[in-house]
């Protein structure tokens, strides 16, 4: 979890951006996990948030103490926590009339992306634990999602198991088998 002594200050931030911003995309590369050609699931962790909350303080010129904390209390919950993986599930279409046409026709699709290790059974997420991003007549963009894992999923998963990642909606279908190992690994290093 971030603190407030865990980030830098506005001042310092300054200093270090394009270096830490270096450090956190070449981490995020093995945490980028594309579902076909307009759907990407970016795993977050500390690092990413951290990365996160930097930019909002600075952008948004944020030093008081209050106000910091309310960017933290956003953006710790993302974190994931031993026993789970999380991320932001992003429906990417280029146009702009296309994008929204797709999100009509891509109701629940947040509930539809899986995960599975070995041959156990499929990891299904927890969206929008926040807030509901999904009505009867379209989708967001954009959902946070969490995926809860058993003990048995994470001991395989140590011991070697494929990774294998999904979306099984009516009108997107798409199986990645397996997910490319460096994500694998990089997700392997949430887990407790």
């Amino acid at each position: 979890m971030l603190t407030r002594e865990s980030l830098y200050s506005l001042e310092k931030y300054s200093e270090l951006r394009n270096q830490f911003r270096q450090k956190v995309m070449e981490h995020k590369r093995n945490r980028r996990l594309m579902l076909g050609t307009n759907a990407t699931l970016y795993f977050e962790d500390q690092m990413t948030m951290q990365y996160q909350v930097q930019e909002m303080l600075r952008i948004e010129k944020i030093f008081e103490a209050d106000a910091i904390q309310e960017e933290l209390d956003a953006y710790n919950p993302l974190i994931p926590d031993g026993s789970n993986w999380k991320a932001t599930f992003m429906v990417e279409f280029p146009d702009a009339v296309e994008r929204k046409a797709m999100l009509t026709r891509l109701i629940g699709v947040e509930n539809k992306i899986w995960l599975q290790i070995g041959d156990l059974p499929k990891i299904l997420p927890i969206a929008d634990e926040d807030l509901e991003r999904s009505d009867d007549e379209k989708t967001s963009a954009v959902h946070f999602l969490r995926f809860e894992l058993t003990e048995e999923q994470v001991q395989q998963l140590k011991d070697g198991a494929e990774l294998a990642a999904g979306i099984d909606h009516d009108i997107y279908q798409v199986e990645i088998r397996p997910v490319a190992e460096n994500i694998r690994l990089s997700l392997l290093n949430d887990l407790d």
